[in-house]
């Protein structure tokens, strides 16, 4: 499916050095999608040591986790019971935010923003989300519609009519001259 193809190409997408990506992920109305960031060189990190941030802007907070939790009271109203993280992987470095119920609204340009208390350093990603319409699939003519006359403008019936009339006027009259 097309929502797993663009997943699997944000995770790849999510191994390049952090702090230098800027990636695009892809999603359409009512999706999940995930936003990858991780940090580099993979390894262990110390959870409950670290803070990270997933914001639009510096105003609005999408998602924070510190001292090895979830923090949300803080979060953007919009964004309330529709994000979360991978926390079996975040010890590894997988840093990624999932975003449920995707909406217009959410396209925007998201920061994945790493810091680690003891060491100070911090780790940045941007990674933009471009949100369309779901496409329209067009539904197939039902039985019923597939044996009824096909409506057109009012000329196509007329001339259609005039074919046959001419046919079986002009056949008699054909086969009378013989």
């Amino acid at each position: 499916r097309e929502t797993a193809l663009w997943m699997v190409a944000c995770l790849l997408l999510s191994s390049l050095p952090t702090g230098q990506l800027h990636s695009t992920c892809h999603a359409f109305v009512g999706e999940t999608v995930v936003l990858p960031c991780s940090t580099s060189p993979p390894g262990e990190l110390t959870l409950s040591k670290s803070l990270l941030y997933w914001q639009i802007g510096t105003t609005h907070l999408v998602h924070f986790f510190q001292n090895g939790q979830d923090s949300l009271k803080d979060q953007d109203k919009k964004f309330r019971g529709r994000t979360s993280l991978f926390l079996d992987q975040m010890k590894y470095g997988n840093l990624s935010l999932k975003i449920s119920s995707v909406q217009l609204g959410d396209d925007a340009e998201y920061s994945c923003i790493y810091r680690e208390a003891e060491s100070h350093q911090t780790k940045k990603s941007t990674i933009k989300l471009k949100v369309s319409a779901p496409p329209r699939i067009e539904e197939p003519p039902s039985p019923s519609e597939q044996n009824q006359i096909p409506s057109g403008s009012p000329t196509n019936v007329p001339c259609l009519a005039m074919l046959l009339l001419s046919f079986l006027l002009l056949v008699p009259l054909g086969l009378w001259h013989l």
